[in-house]
């Protein structure tokens, strides 16, 4: 019976099931599931017994896309790896997967070792690397494979940030043709950073300073301009990709042309662009600022395409893109000059209960929450079944999830280290209440009871999904 947990008289939801069944953990997996009432279910017995009556249990959420300490314009992320999985875990998400920054003149492995060493000891919850690649040359192609066989099996390029992270056609494609060779998924930021640099300048010169002309130069075309190239960059290469936080009604049709043709392409959403709009960036007295990030908010009617190609699967994944600045001090310095706010907002926390209330809205499947946010990042960064499901074998990483519990998202009772809620005063109905990570309880009852230092560094294979 030593550190054995039974959770009983849960409905069970994973990308491809609902169930009533009890489930055994031991050893920090799961070992078994069985029919709530049937006599294997009756026979089992263990030192910890949690009531799930009248709950889901569900799978801890996989977050594919977070920035925790980013060095961004001047400033770093707010949350630390310590306060953002923390946090992560009080929305139901017990895997976090990171991204690691090449700054360019320094290799990969600096870059890396780098946010090994932020991470390492602090973290509440598992967590996972991608590598941001700034600077491709023929050592830091070698060292892709390198990183590929260690487990960090992703890189991330940007069409957009000219002079920071930004790579031009040529460095794409040779990341590109690297990838194919050894296994990696190149993930992309998609939208013609030069072409914007031009708006920005020229919006500026006319007096347009406040956040909201940060949505307008940002033009949708020039994400579907740079989505469209992406793919076709890998396709001469012969490459996967996967695009990040995809905004623009525009570049979803481009995703989903590619796939017609059966290309190793998917996309990626975030709850801010499923939830708020460029009616948030034109808030008056500065308070747009709040919502400023890149690829920015769009019109609303841009949200409906955006549900459309979750329930089609032309998006595949929802991730955060967590990387919060507090509107004291860090988005302000945007003041009188919109191209300086801090591009990013927090969420981590608010992701899982966000997509609940997408369900009880009727835009998705109680499945396919789970799969957009559990399941599929899961295998798409090489982490299938051990995380993103509750089977026999996988890691207990496991949500008790009251359906009918109700909220108002506030940074009042938010647990991310920023001054304000991109959601502030948003009513959903569904709540976390108690949430294990590899068998150990993080959140028991809505208090927190995990501790820095649990979780651990995730190696991961490679994605699951190619053809």
């Amino acid at each position: 019976m030593s550190g054995r947990t039974l959770i009983r008289g849960g409905l069970v939801i994973t990308a491809s099931d609902e169930l009533h069944a009890d489930v055994l953990i031991e050893d920090g997996r799961v070992a078994a599931l069985a029919a709530a009432g049937t006599p294997a279910a009756e026979a089992w017995t263990a030192e910890r017994t949690i009531d799930a009556t009248g709950k889901y249990v569900i799978p801890g959420g996989v977050d594919a896309h977070t920035h925790m300490e980013l060095p961004f314009g001047g400033t770093f992320a707010s949350d630390t790896f310590e306060t953002g999985t923390r946090a992560a875990a009080w929305g139901g998400t017990t895997t976090i997967v990171d991204f690691a920054v090449q700054s360019v003149g320094h290799s990969l492995r600096e870059g890396l070792d780098a946010w090994h060493a932020k991470a390492e000891g602090n973290c509440a919850i598992d967590y996972g690397f991608h590598m941001i690649v700034s600077d491709v040359n023929q050592d830091t192609l070698k060292e892709m494979d390198l990183l590929v066989q260690e487990g960090v099996t992703s890189f991330k390029q940007f069409m957009a940030y000219p002079g920071v992270f930004y790579s031009d056609d040529g460095q794409i494609l040779r990341a590109m043709q690297r990838s194919a060779e050894n296994g990696g998924l190149i993930m992309m930021h998609a939208e013609n950073g030069i072409a914007i640099d031009v708006l920005v300048e020229q919006a500026l010169a006319r007096g347009e300073t406040d956040p909201r002309y940060h949505g307008e130069v940002r033009k949708a075309l020039l994400e579907a301009e740079a989505t469209h190239r992406a793919i076709k960059l890998a396709q001469v290469a012969g490459a996967p990709l996967y695009v990040v936080h995809v905004s623009a009604m525009e570049a979803v049709a481009e995703l989903a042309r590619a796939r017609d043709e059966g290309l190793n392409v998917f996309g990626e959403t975030c709850p801010q662009y499923l939830f708020l709009s460029t009616d948030n960036l034109a808030e008056p007295d500065f308070e747009g600022s709040k919502y400023v990030c890149s690829t920015p908010l769009r019109p609303k009617e841009h949200q409906a395409k955006l549900w459309q190609g979750l329930r089609t699967n032309d998006l595949q994944v929802v991730s955060t893109d967590h990387c919060p600045f507090c509107f004291v001090g860090q988005k302000e310095l945007g003041r009188g000059d919109f191209s300086k706010i801090p591009n990013g907002l927090p969420g981590v926390e608010n992701r899982m209960d966000l997509l609940h209330q997408a369900v009880v809205d009727g835009h998705i499947s109680r499945r396919r929450w789970i799969e957009i946010a559990c399941a599929t990042p899961a295998r798409m960064f090489g982490m299938y079944p051990k995380k993103g499901t509750i089977a026999p074998g996988a890691d207990a990483d496991i949500v008790i999830y009251d359906p009918h519990a109700e909220q108002v998202m506030s940074a009042e009772t938010h647990h991310m280290n920023v001054d304000y809620s991109a959601y502030e005063g948003k009513r959903t109905t569904g709540r976390v209440e108690t949430v294990l990570s590899r068998g150990e309880l993080v959140i028991t009852e809505r208090e927190y009871t995990g501790h820095a230092g649990h979780g651990v560094y995730t190696p991961r294979s490679t994605c699951q999904y190619l053809n």
